[in-house]
């Protein structure tokens, strides 16, 4: 596919990004976006504000940004406000030839209003791609210089008033569509050139007047003109300094990051093995005995490769054959391995390999092999698409493999570091603590699993927030803080899993114990997933009961029976989303929508709101759940073949509202790894 002149230009400039995280001058937005899949940081700091924000370009041609801001004596009380924010953008239109690209965004859509705009802006590029002009339109912040009537009036008197806003802290965080597009407007525009492969010059007509900032916060507003210099880093960074309105200097740094360019493009793990001739019985030494133990050569070829033997069965030129992935991130690298080990180690009569896949005990999925496209195929250039479409892949809700006699019991246990935050408190937004957490695993048989996990901290601040919770409802939640404050050492979870095939394309979990850091009890979840569909459905049903603050044995009088039923939709190019109706811990009830995005290295970034039947008054600051999560796999940031990563959610406030319990393994996760959709997605690994 050829670059565009819009993407020629982003290689250029790196990441453009205006001083609100998105695609942009200084404060001025453009009519670009950024790569598709882009995720970037960004952060700036003038005399009185700084802004840090996170931009992730969710599609093509949709980007959202979230900003926190604080803005030192802002508004008549002067006080220093600590603002949340949200904006997302659409391309209308890409850059030709003829005509320039084209953007429509709302800015601070959900939060307290403080830059509560809209904008549509065009932008083309000349001179090679060097020079790039853009001129858009605005409304609310964005139309409060030069302003003039809204042409949108021409179509309805309803766009000549803009509504007022968020009037208290209860409405903050609801969507007020009666401003968007609303009110007087306003034009802005601006251009960047690019100096050199380093550096580049940008100069912006800002339709910002900066109206509460110079009623109260003493910022001067002597011109509608900003001016910046920028340079670039190979790494994709940026250092920038401009100069706002003629009265301030700011600085700002940004920094694009690829998810679909790990650190470590092909990995460091060994080498698989490479196949071998075929052998007969007799020079192997072999018969389907002999393997029926983990101290078998097979086991033992399968162990050094991080994949367990848990059971065989050799029937004529078939052989089948039930493994537990401990090592690779990719289900689909751990069959590519576990095939080759069973080619080198089975006698040559053997033909065809029935690979069953395991998720904690419960078979998920088997693939069926064949040895003649295996040598085929190794050494092929398109050997990895071409043995996808040459196999087969099936549910397989009872074994066929012989059990192993020894396979179990399993035990396992870690001792690692943690890092433990809580982001945006109004008293102080960055809050952590940091520690040693000892986990351990006991799985005396085949989907009974025995689990724990206790934490010491070491250093940190959780513990110093002075905010009580104000919640009329019950505090499922938004007493958080006193569970970091009334502990030392903590139970985390401990607890007993049991993991079952009630029968084909059905899976079951029984969880029973301290079930998550405020709550106990007993959880049951029933999921139908087919192997090779995009829909699955699941029930869960709860019994939560409050355990004590230090996070110890006890419980406290708080109780409730929680349950949702839940759908779950695989689009395709990574795009997965989930739809949970039902019963929340406050006893509330309503409806969480949810959707991800999964690259095929396993990064993965999301957004999710609920909404129940309590009203936004009585949920409180933010109006309802909302949030954007993320998730940093290991080997995507190491490059080394270890499963796990680091995850967090980013919520602009918690509070008791649509509140759902945190149980883990939920089955959808546990088990979508080892089916058709992900394997399709992440068979580029399966040589590897």
């Amino acid at each position: 596919m050829t670059a565009t002149p819009a993407a020629a230009q982003d290689a250029n400039l790196h990441f453009p990004v205006s001083t609100f995280g998105t695609p942009g001058l200084i404060d001025m937005p453009t009519g670009k976006v950024f790569s598709d899949g882009t995720f970037g940081l960004s952060s700036n700091f003038r005399q009185g504000t700084q802004r840090y924000n996170l931009t992730f370009q969710i599609s093509p041609r949709i980007f959202g940004a979230f900003r926190y801001s604080i803005i030192d004596d802002y508004g008549t009380s002067r006080d220093t406000l600590y603002d949340r924010s949200f904006d997302v953008g659409y391309l209308i239109s890409e850059e030709t030839g003829l005509r320039p690209s084209v953007v429509v965004a709302l800015r601070d859509f959900g939060g307290t209003g403080v830059y509560s705009s809209e904008y549509v802006a065009a932008t083309k590029h000349f001179m090679d791609d060097r020079l790039s002009v853009t001129g858009g339109m605005g409304w609310g912040r964005l139309g409060s210089y030069g302003s003039f009537g809204n042409p949108l009036g021409m179509i309805s008197n309803a766009f000549d008033t803009r509504g007022a806003g968020p009037s208290g802290i209860t409405e903050v965080g609801r969507l007020e569509a009666d401003q968007w597009f609303r009110g007087d407007a306003a034009f802005f525009g601006g251009l960047a050139y690019q100096v050199n492969t380093r550096l580049s010059f940008k100069l912006e007509y800002s339709s910002d007047a900066y109206e509460t900032e110079v009623a109260n916060a003493g910022f001067e507003h002597k011109t509608p003109i900003n001016a910046a210099l920028t340079y670039g880093f190979k790494n994709g960074a940026d250092l920038s300094v401009y100069a706002l309105h003629g009265s301030e200097i700011g600085f700002m740094a940004s920094l694009p990051i690829n998810p679909q360019k790990p650190t470590y493009a092909s990995g460091i793990e060994e080498a698989p093995p490479a196949l071998l001739p075929r052998q007969t019985a007799a020079a192997l030494s072999w018969d389907e005995a002999s393997v029926q133990s983990k101290t078998s050569p097979l086991s033992a070829a399968l162990r050094d490769q991080g994949i367990t033997l848990e059971g065989i069965t050799v029937n004529g030129s078939t052989a089948t054959v039930r493994v537990s992935n401990g090592r690779y991130p990719a289900e689909a690298q751990a069959l590519g391995r576990t095939a080759r080990v069973l080619a080198n180690q089975l006698p040559g009569d053997v033909t065809t390999f029935r690979i069953e896949n395991t998720a904690n005990g419960m078979t998920t999925s088997r693939t069926t092999l064949r040895r003649s496209d295996l040598e085929a195929l190794e050494y092929d250039l398109d050997g990895s698409w071409r043995s996808y479409a040459r196999a087969q892949f099936e549910d397989a809700p009872r074994t066929e493999a012989k059990a192993i006699v020894d396979a179990y019991p399993k035990f396992d246990w870690r001792l690692t570091p943690y890092l433990d935050p809580a982001l945006f408190d109004p008293d102080n937004p960055v809050r952590a603590d940091f520690g040693l957490q000892a986990a351990g695993s006991f799985t005396p048989v085949r989907g009974l699993v025995l689990s724990g996990a206790i934490r010491q901290p070491l250093a940190g601040n959780l513990d110093e927030s002075t905010r009580a919770s104000n919640s009329v409802l019950p505090h499922v939640r938004s007493d958080v803080v006193e569970y970091a404050k009334q502990s030392d050492l903590q139970i985390k979870h401990l607890t007993a899993e049991y993991f079952f095939r009630p029968g084909t394309n059905l899976f079951g979990r029984v969880t029973a114990g301290y079930l998550e850091t405020m709550y106990g009890g007993l959880s049951t979840e029933l999921l139908w997933k087919p192997v090779n569909g995009p829909l699955a459905l699941g029930a869960e049903v709860n019994y939560a009961k409050k355990r004590d603050y230090d996070q110890l044995f006890g419980f406290q009088d708080y109780d409730i029976v929680t349950g949702h039923a839940s759908a779950y939709y695989d689009f395709g190019a990574g795009y997965l989303g989930q739809i949970d109706v039902g019963r929340y811990l406050a006893g509330d009830y309503g409806a969480t929508v949810s959707l991800d995005r999964e690259f095929d290295n396993g990064f993965r970034v999301g957004a999710f709101f609920t909404l129940t039947d309590v009203s936004f008054d009585d949920f409180g600051e933010g109006s309802f759940d909302k949030g954007i999560r993320f998730t940093f796999p290991t080997d995507w940031l190491t490059g080394a073949a270890v499963q796990g990563g680091y995850g967090t959610t980013i919520r602009p406030v918690q509070r008791d509202g649509g509140a759902r319990l945190d149980v883990r393994n939920r089955l959808y996760e546990v088990v979508r790894g080892s089916q058709t959709n992900e394997l399709e997605d992440r068979w580029g690994r399966f040589w590897r």
